[in-house]
């Protein structure tokens, strides 16, 4: 059963279930326990881009195409961004000086000799001081003018080819296996932006430099944080007159309060409440168990809201927050729409109650984990199959789910077999006369499918044993599935949420 609406030109990443092959790994035979002696180096599971591996791996996947739904950006008649005020290039940005994270931007550069030589240098900090940094290699035109939504990068960079948006989800941390992550939506990220002369191996002479801010929220976005009965939550409402379709963002392990993926979604004109469930202020810090009570009376306080819209609300769930989505959906009313994004289809990590029912979590053998060179370990095996466990007692019942689904996977997902899990579920489902579930399935994504431009996380600690695991993701196709999923969220939580 594949997705109800086709993507036009993107059929290469819009991947229907019909399918269930279990990718394997292609070092499957050279696994190993942990104490015994190592076999082969994390640069043999994946080819650094360049002699910086001891900063960052780089992934790339040339082989597929830039979505076909994003035409090149033009860049209207703004004022130039402020740089050195002795330089005769110009840098110009569209927006000219602030735009939402997940929202394309324009860059050129203008005042360049014909056919001129450049290194174009992108880097930021985030709130803990860690300089992120991507750098491309261009070419100006016979005008002297560098339009990257026309001008592709060359090789030797930290990307090649036709990517206007190349230098936002290009960056790396100088920092190894840090991911990027905005805890504070309310301040934006700085971007800064340098022009140097030349293709040298040193940085060329700086001919222009400026700065432009990614916001989290767009101008007139309420902020709520809620601390209603149990619940400990931020809600998020857009400018203008309500009620909004409301929708529950649910973060994975790690807990805490994640913003950024709900702000960004209520930019879009969604009332989306980020609500954590443990490890934040009074709740407990290290759960054995987790009650689905705590998030039935998030879906109360959602729908009895004034600026929320009725009858039903959407749920948006990544990893672990992807299972607590489902059940939810299973055993709880008024559950229109649920979004998955590399979520499991059975309990995971820990018991979840329910009234007088209880779904043990799915068995786990951390001895099963892949060990490469550095204590980098591959843990995608170490989850037992919930389809062939014994009475399937960890699988969430999604029979009963009325509510419309979308499953995302990456097809690269070294946390849990993702495409696995969707095509086995619609299989299920489709069994049981089921049609409600629409798939997406990401070849070259891994497990950290973020907003729009955010860079590739494949190496990083595991959610759950918190140890230097591969993550997944080749960067280059990972940054065109998370633009295509995110607008494939927003069209599906539009259709099912609103009742026109």
């Amino acid at each position: 059963m594949g997705p109800r609406s086709p993507c036009p030109g993107f059929s290469s990443l819009c991947v229907g279930s019909s399918t269930c092959t279990r990718s394997s790994s292609p070092h499957a035979n050279s696994v190993k326990r942990p104490g015994a002696k190592r076999q082969m180096t994390v640069l043999t599971l994946y080819r650094p881009a360049s002699r910086f591996w001891q900063r960052w791996l780089s992934w790339t996947n040339p082989a597929l195409q830039p979505l076909q739904h994003h035409s090149p950006l033009q860049i209207p008649g703004v004022s130039p961004a402020r740089g050195l005020s002795s330089m005769a290039a110009t840098i110009r940005f569209s927006p000219a000086t602030r735009s939402l994270f997940d929202e394309p931007l324009g860059i050129a550069v203008q005042g360049l000799g014909p056919r001129q030589q450049v290194t174009l240098r992108a880097s930021l900090r985030d709130e803990a001081g860690e300089l992120f940094e991507a750098h491309a290699r261009y070419q100006a035109a016979e005008d002297g003018e560098l339009d990257l939504a026309r001008c592709p990068a060359l090789p030797g960079g930290s990307f090649s080819g036709l990517e206007p948006m190349g230098l936002l989800w290009a960056l790396q941390p100088r920092k190894p296996f840090w991911r990027l992550v905005k805890r504070d939506v309310l301040t934006p990220f700085r971007l800064q932006l340098e022009v140097l002369e030349g293709h040298g191996d040193g940085p060329g002479r700086l001919l222009a430099q400026a700065q432009h801010e990614r916001a989290f929220l767009r101008d007139g976005m309420r902020r709520v944080p809620v601390r209603e009965g149990k619940i400990r939550a931020t809600l998020f409402l857009p400018p203008g007159q309500g009620p909004f379709p409301g929708v529950i963002n649910i973060e994975g392990l790690g807990g805490g309060l994640w913003e950024h993926r709900a702000s960004l979604l209520a930019n879009h004109g969604f009332a989306t409440l980020a609500l954590a469930y443990y490890q934040y202020e009074d709740l407990i810090q290290k759960p054995t168990k987790l009650h689905l009570e705590y998030f039935e009376e998030a879906v109360n306080y959602m729908l009895q809201h004034t600026q929320v819209k009725g009858p039903g609300i959407g749920l948006l769930g990544h990893s672990k927050g992807g299972d607590l989505s489902l059940a939810m959906a299973a055993f709880l009313k008024n559950i229109t729409a649920v979004a998955s994004i590399n979520g499991p289809v059975a309990t995971t990590a820990f018991p979840l109650g329910y009234k007088d029912k209880t779904i043990p979590p799915l068995i786990c053998d951390e001895q099963r984990a892949k060990v490469y060179d550095d204590n980098i370990l591959d843990y995608s095996e170490v989850i037992f199959d919930p389809f062939k466990a014994p009475g399937n007692q960890s699988l969430i019942p999604l029979e009963k789910a009325e509510a419309h689904l979308l499953l995302i996977a990456g097809q690269d997902d070294r946390i849990i077999n993702s495409k696995y899990y969707v095509t086995e579920v619609c299989k299920y489902l489709q069994a049981q006369g089921k049609e409600n579930v629409q798939t997406l399935i990401y070849p070259g994504a891994g497990h950290y499918i973020d907003p729009p431009f955010s860079p590739c996380y494949p190496i990083g600690n595991h959610p759950l044993y918190q140890k230097r695991a591969v993550l997944g993701g080749e960067r280059t196709a990972h940054s065109k599935a998370q633009v295509h999923a995110w607008l494939q969220i927003q069209a599906f939580f539009y259709k099912h949420l609103n009742d026109k």
